[in-house]
């Protein structure tokens, strides 16, 4: 398949040349300003949850060998990790599930067996998020920029140059770390709101009366809406990382200005997100039920049904932070065509 007649609107990486200095070759990495953005040789078009994944599917093909590197030496490992839950303490886990089923309790909420679920599932979920923060921070942070990096590189027609992204990634740092630490907060956040609403909204229901099963209902309908919410929350924290990559902004900048050029995308980015979510919960769902419940047989299967697990999971994670950059892309375009009050494809 041809390679995607499309530029990134940005200033190619091949005019970067070996004599320059990294000041200058961090400068020209950037994006251009948006006078240059919207020129005759910047091509690029709005697209829709399958065109971007479809887009995302010739930009694998066409780099293949550049992205089953980052897969294989920087998604894997941490994709084992958490898939295997290795470095999670259970007792912790038991713990803290105890305490939020007491939360619940008091709350008014029946401790049914999706609810009893629901707290487990948290608590594992929060535990080894903790623990294998070092591992975001490091493997999965640089994963998500060589990925950033290789899609531009792909829109720029060329091939990955390893020893240019490290060169550009150590001036490229701090500004990524900052973003990741912003979207850290804004995360914790989303979530700690959640649970005092929830609580609020199920100790309310429960004061005047309300009936167990109708507290039940109340908290899914909660659950609902932050679902809603939550998922456009890491959309705009999966973009504003994009934006820290190719952009001279970070941090809180970068989120707000994610926010606003999700603008009229919101729709795409949610079947996007929804799309990653699925397939990450299925192949959990997988590894769960095949390699870590042994559940038949003699087990001997795990051997090869887990690594083949890691890597069906580690491949849903590349194609999500590639749909990420590609959505990116599709905003700036989307947002030029708003500007212009032009309806109509750049292309």
């Amino acid at each position: 398949m041809d390679v995607p007649s499309v530029i990134s609107p940005r200033i190619r990486l091949d005019h970067l040349k070996p004599e320059e200095s990294e000041e200058t070759q961090l400068h020209n990495f950037e994006l251009e300003s948006s006078d240059h953005v919207g020129g005759a040789n910047h091509q690029f078009h709005t697209m829709n949850a399958l065109e971007i994944l479809r887009e995302t599917v010739r930009i694998l093909r066409y780099n293949s060998s550049a992205f089953m590197i980052i897969a294989a030496l920087l998604i894997c490992p941490v994709s084992a990790i958490l898939l295997s839950n290795v470095l999670v303490d259970q007792y912790i886990v038991k713990r803290l599930t105890i305490r939020l089923l007491l939360v619940a309790k008091s709350s008014g909420l029946p401790l049914r067996p999706f609810i009893k679920q629901s707290c487990h599932r948290f608590s594992e979920t929060a535990i080894s998020t903790a623990m294998c923060f070092p591992l975001f921070i490091t493997l999965s942070l640089l994963s998500k920029a060589a990925v950033v990096y290789s899609v531009d590189c792909t829109y720029s027609r060329k091939m990955v140059d390893v020893s240019k992204f490290f060169m550009i990634i150590r001036k490229l740092w701090k500004r990524l770390l900052s973003t990741y630490l912003w979207v850290s907060m804004v995360i914790g956040g989303c979530v700690t709101l959640f649970f005092f609403l929830l609580v609020a909204v199920c100790s309310a229901l429960s004061v005047i009366g309300v009936s167990p099963n109708l507290n039940v209902f109340a908290a899914v309908m909660v659950g609902l809406v932050f679902s809603v919410a939550f998922a456009n929350c890491i959309m705009i924290c999966n973009i504003a990382f994009v934006i820290s990559v190719l952009e001279d902004v970070s941090g809180s900048r970068a989120l707000l200005q994610s926010g606003v050029l999700m603008k009229g995308q919101t729709q795409v980015g949610l079947l996007i997100f929804l799309g990653s979510t699925i397939g990450m919960t299925f192949v959990e769902g997988l590894f769960e039920h095949r390699v870590k419940t042994l559940s038949y047989g003699d087990g001997s299967s795990r051997i090869w049904e887990g690594p083949l697990l890691v890597i069906m999971y580690s491949f849903v994670v590349l194609i999500d932070s590639m749909m990420s950059s590609v959505f990116y892309f599709s905003c700036r375009s989307y947002s030029m065509e708003a500007s212009n009050g032009d309806c109509q494809s750049i292309l």
